[in-house]
């Protein structure tokens, strides 16, 4: 049985250490042979750099390492490119040294290829190295820039958001150095995880190629349902044994799990790093997430006060959106793989967006939480809101009422300094999220919409959350709307609840009920 490549970014390495290979060849084949300039925005631990390796094998012309791969009677070995390989995931920068960081990789580039540069500047560096190799080798040259974004994304708390903006310059100038080199290039393929100033700092490449979107690539990274069944079957048995499961109920727990991903809506994969975890050591976790903790993203949607992250409709073009100066949040999520696309409507172009999986909705749902309203002596979110849960379910409101209580007192002091209700309704939207789908939250009526409801078997809950005005007012507010029309059909009981907060004490001032 073959070997699960965890951690190999290498292909080569991953090759000769018998590792499972889930062949991509016939789409690197496709994407080589079609055009010259491409970029590709996948999340984090996704493929990408040993995707970028396997394109600098095969441009290597490695054959051997290609061996019985849809690619192998397909390519002209007997041709080969000098290579350069930079991946600022790897590069040694801090600070105010990333020019530094990049003149020193470009000498080692140098070094190994067997040129010496002898310009001053790394923009004059890299157009000198380009045409050195060219001219050495009577070849075209293939450039591969992997995480090409890390020296940006890594300053993007507020605190740092100085040191983004001159990284941002710094690259803009290192690109810009490749825009007189078309005719030396051969291939040109970038990888990130955002696609922040793009445009900004790419504009000297008009021809690039995004393939972020592009329905024929969805599936160039990550593993499909059939490469799942296909390459690791073998390990699929075995959790089987494992976990006790039939087969079909493994695989629709997986699918759960960590499928789901896409980026035009139609072709899902399975994040490569979760599936290979469990595959490993078979046990239902949020490996992924826990791989990378997104504090700074709910920084930002703390600043905008942007918790709704479910069944998002975007238009065309605004996932493109950032910028510096104003970070988009929505974006964001998506391009690091909080959120993907569900639904794409093609007249005109939107997409919807969504958590992709039980395991990203679950952890986000949590870790917002957990941020927001901190508690040391909560030793699990998890169980909070299965108490919450079971509350609803049995018709305790006293409880309900005692569990948001106890989330309010952990908010931090100063959290309302504004005495806005966005952040209050955030943490309670979320914290009610969180409850899974027996809940629907910020529901439109025909003329408003109820700020929370929660549907369990036998009861209809409708919610409206106050600061400055009373509960009264809030029950009123949900007649008046007629909130609970759309809700009649299911003959259960309704009950409006109107809540107000007291931001002073972070705690619920007034509860009032009415049954309609």
């Amino acid at each position: 049985m073959k070997l699960l490549p965890l951690g190999v970014q290498h292909f080569d390495k991953l090759i000769q250490d018998n590792c499972v290979y889930v062949d991509k060849t016939q789409l690197i084949h496709q994407l080589t042979t079609t055009g010259q300039i491409y970029f590709l925005s996948r999340p984090r631990r996704f493929g990408k750099s040993l995707l970028v390796s396997t394109l600098k094998h095969l441009f290597q012309g490695n054959k051997i390492l290609f061996k019985d791969l849809w690619i192998e009677d397909k390519w002209d070995w007997s041709k080969t490119h000098p290579i350069i390989h930079l991946s600022f995931a790897v590069l040694d920068f801090v600070e105010d040294n990333l020019a530094a960081a990049i003149s020193e990789r470009l000498h080692k580039i140098a070094g190994e290829l067997g040129v010496v540069l002898t310009k001053k500047t790394y923009k004059s560096q890299f157009e000198e190295l380009i045409e050195l190799l060219y001219k050495k080798s009577k070849q075209q040259v293939v450039i591969l820039i992997d995480e090409y974004d890390k020296p940006i994304v890594q300053y993007l708390e507020y605190d740092t958001m100085g040191q983004a903006e001159k990284n941002q310059k710094i690259l803009k100038n290192f690109y810009s150095a490749l825009k007189d080199a078309g005719a030396m290039i051969r291939f040109l393929f970038i990888t990130g995880v955002s696609k922040f100033s793009k445009v900004s700092l790419f504009s000297d490449l008009n021809h690039m190629t995004d393939l972020t979107m592009r329905a024929t690539y969805a599936a160039l990274t990550g593993y499909t349902q059939a490469e799942l069944t296909h390459y690791f079957d073998d390990y699929l048995k075995r959790a089987v044994a494992v976990t006790e499961m039939p087969y079909e109920q493994l695989l629709a727990e997986m699918h759960a799990w960590y499928d789901g991903y896409s980026w035009d809506g139609k072709t899902w994969v399975y994040n490569p790093f979760g599936t290979l975890q469990f595959l490993s050591e078979p046990e239902f976790r949020n490996y992924w997430f826990e791989s990378g903790t997104p504090t700074f993203l709910i920084h930002q949607m703390k600043r905008h006060g942007q918790f709704q992250l479910e069944n998002i409709w975007v238009e065309d073009g605004f996932l493109e959106k950032y910028d510096l100066d104003n970070v988009a949040i929505i974006p964001l999520l998506f391009q690091t793989g909080y959120l993907t696309v569900k639904e794409k409507n093609k007249y005109p172009v939107r997409y919807r967006l969504d958590f992709p999986n039980k395991e990203v909705r679950e952890s986000m749902y949590r870790f917002i939480l957990d941020e927001l309203a901190p508690n040391p002596l909560r030793t699990n979110t998890g169980m909070t809101v299965e108490d919450l849960k079971f509350a609803f379910e049995t018709n305790n409101l006293v409880r309900v009422r005692a569990i948001i209580t106890s989330v309010l007192a952990d908010l931090p002091h100063d959290t309302f300094k504004d005495g806005s209700e966005g952040l209050y309704h955030g943490v309670i939207h979320i914290l009610f999220q969180y409850l899974g789908a027996t809940l629907q939250s910020e529901v439109h009526s025909s003329i408003g919409r109820a700020d929370t409801v929660v549907q369990t078997p036998t009861h209809v809950y409708i919610f409206e959350f106050k600061i400055k005005e009373s509960a009264d007012a809030a029950l009123r507010q949900i007649v008046r709307n007629r909130y609970a029309d759309k809700y009649r059909a299911s003959n259960k009981p309704i009950l409006a609840i109107g809540v107000k907060f007291n931001p002073q004490n972070r705690s619920i001032e007034s509860w009032r009920t009415k049954k309609l």
